[in-house]
C-alpha cells in the first residue's frame, strides 16, 4: 500500500518561479520561521553506522539515540563520511518484508542517494529541497563536512513554535 503523503505533488503548489509564494506576498502559510537559519537546529554530533550492522543493531541505535536516521560511514578512507543513510522507515520496510533482523545488514537497506544542504541554508530552504526530493532527512554540511542531519520533524518543530509565538 503506498502512502499518498509521501508523492504528494508540490508542483501543483509552486508558482512559475518554482517557488511557494506569488506576487501578493502569500507564502503559502509559511510563516517568519521560514527564515530561521538551519545552523540553530544543529545539534550533538551525527549518529553513525557501519555497512555491517545488522537490523537489531540499527533499530538498537535509533531507540537509544532518540534520532530517525543514522549516516552510514563505511570507514574506508579514515574519515568521517557518508556513504549512505538508513531511517526508521528503512527498518520497519525490512521487517514488513519478513527480514531476519539478525541477518540483514544495513548496506542491503540504506539508501546511498545522499540529499545535502549548507549549514547556511534557512528552515525555509531545507523545507523545500525536503518537498523536492520526497524526503524526511537532509544531511547538512559546513564547507564540506557533515554536520548534522535535519529532520521534517526538526522543521515542524521550528514552525509549530513561530505558530505558539504569533498566537
Amino acid at each position: 500500500m503506498s502512502d499518498a503523503r509521501d508523492t504528494a505533488d508540490f508542483e501543483d503548489f509552486e508558482d512559475e518561479d518554482g517557488d511557494f509564494d506569488d506576487e501578493d506576498g502569500f507564502d503559502g502559510g509559511v510563516s517568519s520561521a521560514g527564515g530561521t537559519p538551519i545552523r540553530s537546529l544543529i545539534e550533538g554530533p551525527v549518529v553513525a553506522t557501519t555497512p555491517d550492522a545488522t537490523l537489531y543493531e540499527v533499530a538498537a541505535l535509533l531507540a537509544a539515540s532518540d534520532v530517525g536516521a543514522l549516516v552510514v560511514d563505511d570507514g574506508a578512507d579514515g574519515e568521517d563520511e557518508a556513504t549512505a543513510i538508513v531511517t526508521e522507515r528503512d527498518v520497519v520496510r525490512a521487517l514488513a518484508d519478513l527480514a531476519d533482523p539478525a541477518e540483514v545488514r544495513v548496506h542491503s537497506i540504506a539508501s546511498t542517494e545522499l540529499v545535502w544542504c549548507d549549514i547556511s541554508a534557512s528552515v525555509a530552504e531545507v523545507a523545500e529541497v525536503m518537498a523536492e526530493h520526497y524526503l524526511r532527512h537532509v544531511l547538512i554540511e559546513d564547507d564540506g563536512k557533515l554536520v548534522g542531519i535535519i529532520s521534517s520533524r526538526d522543521l515542524l518543530g521550528v514552525y509549530a513554535a513561530s505558530e505558539d509565538l504569533e498566537d
